[in-house]
């Protein structure tokens, strides 16, 4: 079915009520510059909070705004990918709730567009309001990432982008249950490029994204687009195996040759220890890639719609 919109502005919402009336106004502002031919596709992802009852008044007051109220609360990349599937515009534009990705920026997102650019990231040159170790670990994880994957993932960017419709088909067919759009958005290739901006610091509220989740979606992005750590665990133990079947000769000759027999309970225990430490490492390793697996083979809907009033073929 072709697009009946220019343009479709994706938001994920979880406890953002305090935001929500702001972001609105930046957004029309923002479209105001580039058409009147859109669409706000805002996705409540089990907030507790007002922010559904906000996002049904805009609804009833903007027949171009829609809502999406999903049963739970299903992560941050499945709000997005709900918002994906149901949109119906030829660009799309993601952004977050939280007024630190500037809605003003959309129109420059759009004129790369119009250059010809099938994607086109909105890259952070500086992050206010943000804790020191939040943006070491993260500086350090997409380096680290970008270097065990075969493909360039785009650093210092979050979700805020643009994508054309062709891209957004695209991530519709890939299946997997452990989203990381950034990853998926990388590894589809397409012509990109970014702009830079300054993500301002968060003013009203809290951010949903705890460490735990952070960690989690860390692991998604490693599990989903590289084998390295598969590959580190099996060198790891072929490593791990030669030397000890080194000091078993050893052992074997200094008992035989030198006459001197090893001992050493310290030693003994020191060394159960390490090597049991690795197997345990390396089973986790493969456990989580085999619970991704077991995740996707189940085929469960990727997450489930409560309501909504964007009319849908169900």
């Amino acid at each position: 079915m072709s697009p009946t919109k220019d343009i479709s502005i994706i938001v994920p919402v979880y406890n953002e009520a305090s935001n929500i009336d702001e972001l609105y106004e930046r957004l029309l502002l923002a479209l105001k510059e580039i058409t009147q031919n859109y669409e706000l596709i805002f996705i409540n992802d089990g907030s507790q909070d007002d922010s559904l009852q906000k996002l049904k008044a805009l609804s009833v007051a903007n027949d171009q705004t829609f809502y999406i109220n999903l049963s739970r609360n299903f992560g941050h990349q499945v709000a997005v990918s709900a918002g994906l599937d149901l949109s119906n515009a030829q660009t799309v534009v993601i952004i977050d709730a939280d007024l630190q990705d500037p809605p003003e920026l959309i129109p420059q997102l759009y004129a790369q567009h119009k250059n010809g650019f099938d994607v086109v990231y909105a890259k952070r040159v500086s992050r206010e309001g943000e804790t020191f170790m939040k943006k070491a670990t993260s500086k350090l994880f997409y380096r680290i990432l970008q270097k065990i994957t075969s493909f360039d993932i785009p650093l210092d960017v979050g979700d805020f982008r643009l994508l054309d419709r062709k891209v957004v088909l695209a991530l519709r067919s890939m299946p997997e249950q452990n989203k990381f759009l950034r990853g998926q958005i990388a590894w589809l290739g397409f012509k990109q490029t970014f702009i830079d901006f300054k993500r301002e610091p968060r003013k009203h509220g809290t951010s949903g994204y705890s460490y735990g989740k952070m960690f989690s979606l860390a692991f998604d992005a490693v599990t989903g687009f590289s084998d390295k750590p598969l590959l580190l665990v099996s060198r790891l133990g072929f490593i791990i195996s030669l030397v000890s079947f080194m000091v078993i000769l050893f052992a074997i000759f200094s008992h035989f040759v030198l006459e001197q027999t090893i001992t050493g309970w310290t030693s003994l225990i020191i060394s159960s220890m390490f090597i049991g430490g690795i197997q345990l490492l390396s089973i986790g390793v493969i456990g989580e890639y085999i619970s991704r697996i077991s995740t996707n083979v189940k085929n469960r809907p990727l997450y489930v719609i409560s309501d909504s009033n964007i009319e849908t073929n169900d």
